[in-house]
């Protein structure tokens, strides 16, 4: 039993050691804000040249 022991506890590390440690995620390349940003200036743009029309 104790060379069971000996060879679990020898192995076992090991075979943690091999086993490729997940990679965090890379960062997202745009989080949608600047999409957001974009189409609401375009929104707006859109709003100030009707009202510029309509008076």
């Amino acid at each position: 039993m104790a060379i069971f022991g000996l060879v679990l506890a020898l192995l076992l590390p090991s075979i943690n050691a091999h086993s490729p440690a997940s990679a965090p995620a890379p960062p997202p390349t745009s989080d949608g804000v600047a999409v957001d940003q974009g189409v609401a200036y375009v929104l707006m743009l859109l709003a100030l040249v009707l009202t510029y029309l309509i008076h």
